[in-house]
């Protein structure tokens, strides 16, 4: 039977400490007791933790052995911020499949509501990527950065940059991508409702994005999003 994966809120030593929410599912919700072992994310390796003590605050660990976990490629999203409700389902599903980092960009069609409420959702996107990231059984949730302005997203670094736009005819988003490897570092900038403007695409351009497109079909943001990081963690795993 598989382990349930719980990423540790602390660290210290060979003991891993799950606190607030997660100690509140132990307890109440699994019934959790002394002894009882789970697979634990902690400093980036997947370790066996064994509970020494458990509470409604605090369920503390001792770590064993590390447990094989494969390498995958680093794939990096700079996604531009649209309708919140759909946004936190993209979010949630790319840290379901692999994502590492997500950056919120503000673009030209970002609408103005939004892009002033952005930097106060952090914390709630924080929360469900690390939710996603358990479920998944991932070695660690994605990084939620703050909000940025699209003359910092377009100054992103990365082995690979690549922008999805829907102007693009000739290349796709899987001739765009570098051959099969673990040690890939791909950043995909993803535009809003209506997408990035031609001002926006030559900005992308000038800083050494190379445009790629899904296909002919116009997708929704949220569709977008995880259909692309999908394709790129699938071919780059091979």
């Amino acid at each position: 039977m598989t382990r349930r994966r719980w990423i540790a809120d602390r660290v210290s030593g060979n003991r891993a400490f799950l606190t607030g929410a997660h100690a509140a599912h132990l307890t109440r919700v699994l019934r959790a007791r002394i002894g009882q072992e789970f697979d634990i994310a902690a400093d980036n390796r997947i370790r066996r933790g064994r509970i020494t003590s458990i509470d409604s605050q605090q369920v503390e660990l001792e770590l064993g052995e590390e447990i094989p976990s494969p390498s995958s490629p680093r794939v990096r999203l700079a996604l531009a911020i649209f309708k919140f409700d759909r946004m936190e389902w993209a979010i949630e599903k790319c840290a379901e499949l692999g994502a590492s980092q997500i950056v919120p960009v503000i673009a030209h069609r970002t609408e103005p509501r939004l892009a002033s409420a952005a930097g106060k959702r952090v914390e709630r996107w924080r929360r469900i990527v690390r939710q996603a990231a358990e479920q998944s059984r991932q070695v660690q949730p994605p990084e939620i950065l703050a909000p940025i302005k699209l003359e910092e997203a377009a100054a992103l670094p990365g082995s690979t940059r690549i922008l999805l736009a829907e102007g693009e005819k000739e290349i796709t988003l899987l001739a765009a991508l570098p051959s099969a490897s673990t040690d890939s570092d791909v950043v995909l900038a993803l535009g809003p409702e209506g997408g990035w403007t031609d001002r926006e695409v030559e900005i992308f351009r000038a800083a050494g994005w190379l445009p790629a497109s899904l296909g002919n079909a116009i997708l929704r943001a949220e569709t977008a999003a995880i259909a692309a990081t999908a394709i790129v963690l699938s071919r780059l795993a091979r």
